[in-house]
């Protein structure tokens, strides 16, 4: 059986958006779109204006209750060119800002999106639950466990709805999936594989050091994060594969896919951990983190397997991602073009082998589970429910990906108590749990 690779499960999403929106233009004819009054808007903010903070804001402006008041970027092209996006689309121009803090002063502001790079996450984050917002927050959901702890008391403390945008949770057939593996039928779970080989993302080329753009803050840029010279590839996207400012592939990526493993265990945490691997693809390149990983991960009574690769596609089933539970019985294997059981055989003296269960076919996703999770979003923030990506759903589930990491880092098998939220008998990866702030920046309490 084959994977379904990045350029056909783009072409999937693009025709299930297609049809989607077929289905809405049929019923916008039959009948009128509910009409919103002006103080029934609800007041966006967006934190962090490149690509991804861009597509989130997109969807919520797709609601017709949303409206953008204010766009920040330490990086000014970026605001701006987020600004004339949402006035020639939209109508409105949001007000531009470089310091987020000044857009936690708007009392206008009910939502804030926190669409930064990941050492950015937590404090807007947190300190917009101080302020009164409900937040958007992109994955993953922070550089290390303790600030996603304090993300969580900040929410809990101040009654705020954080959703994390960890989208898959807001897709049915991942849905579907996760319901069967808890239905039972695939026996006993013994062993849980979870991957990604992305063959569009190679190498980094090494580029020396420059000045900063003169439209970039870039002191703020780096805000808690240790004091560097600038370089290109530490900035924007390639932020992703250097350790200062995230955890490469493995929070990348593991962010999605373990929250899925993490989802199917009903929240279980693990017990240990230990990792490996290094720049095996491209060992001259300018990343820090590894191209190439493997992690075993233990739970109570199974094992979780993590594999990742820059590079080169073709992943565990033929597949660039997914995750695949292993039961007595049989495999379930999930990714964002659908899922599909294959059924496990007993080898008996009989002319052919027997079926230990009925195997069901791939199950194609569909629908924009992106909007779909921004509107469950939107939909708490009024009846002030948990979201389906809760901020404490996205701290647990990330919490095997900083795990794998912490154990790459130290070469050493990490064990982890889940109640006190701390590595056992090993003081110096205990303090990775964590991690420094540069002044005049401090993690505050929730």
């Amino acid at each position: 059986m084959t994977g379904v690779s990045r350029r056909r499960f783009l072409g999937t999403t693009a025709t299930g958006a297609l049809g989607a929106a077929l289905t809405s233009v049929a019923a916008s004819a039959e009948e009128e779109p509910k009409k919103v009054s002006a103080n029934d808007k609800i007041h966006v903010a967006l934190i962090g204006c490149g690509g991804r903070g861009q597509s989130d804001l997109e969807k919520h402006l797709d609601l017709a209750e949303i409206e953008c008041v204010a766009v920040c970027d330490v990086d000014r092209r970026h605001s701006k060119e987020t600004a004339d996006k949402v006035e020639e689309k939209h109508g409105n121009r949001p007000e531009e800002y470089v310091d987020f803090r000044r857009v936690l002063d708007r009392e206008d502001v009910d939502v804030v999106i926190v669409g930064t790079p990941d050492h950015w996450h937590a404090l807007p984050t947190i300190m917009a639950c101080q302020a009164g917002k409900d937040v958007y927050c992109e994955k993953p959901l922070a550089t290390t466990i303790k600030e996603g702890r304090v993300m969580v008391e900040a929410a809990r403390k101040h009654n705020r709805i954080v959703q994390v945008g960890t989208q898959q949770r807001s897709a049915e057939h991942f849905q579907d999936a996760v319901d069967f593996v808890k239905s039972g039928q695939l026996g006993k779970i013994r062993l849980i594989r979870a991957w990604a080989y992305l063959d569009w993302k190679g190498e980094v080329p090494v580029k020396p050091d420059s000045e900063p753009p003169e439209e970039v803050d870039y002191d703020f840029w780096l805000g808690p994060a240790p004091k560097r010279p600038f370089n290109e590839n530490r900035f924007h996207f390639d932020f992703r594969w250097y350790w200062d400012y995230s955890g490469g592939l493995m929070t990348d990526w593991g962010a999605h896919m373990i929250d899925i493993v993490a989802w199917g265990l009903g929240g279980e945490q693990p017990k240990s951990a230990v990792s490996f691997g290094g720049k095996y693809g491209y060992p001259e390149d300018a990343m820090e983190t590894p191209d190439t990983q493997q992690a075993v991960v233990e739970y109570e009574g199974l094992s979780m397997i993590w594999e990742h690769a820059l590079g080169v596609g073709r992943g565990p089933f033929d597949r660039e991602h997914g995750v695949a539970f292993h039961g007595n019985n049989g495999i379930l294997i999930v990714d964002r073009g659908g899922w599909e059981v294959w059924a496990e055989t007993n080898d008996v003296d009989v002319p052919r082998r027997e079926y230990k269960m009925t195997p069901v076919p791939r199950q194609d996703s569909h629908g924009d589970y992106h909007k779909k999770h921004v509107e469950n979003f939107i939909a708490c923030v009024k009846s002030r429910e948990k979201p389906k990506a809760d901020v404490e759903i996205a701290h647990q589930g990330v919490i095997p990906c900083h795990l794998a990491n912490i154990a790459l880092r130290t070469g050493r098998t990490i064990h982890w108590d889940p109640e006190k939220e701390e590595i056992l008998g090993d003081p110096e990866a205990n303090k990775l749990v964590g991690r420094e702030y540069r002044a005049p920046w401090s993690l505050p309490e929730g």
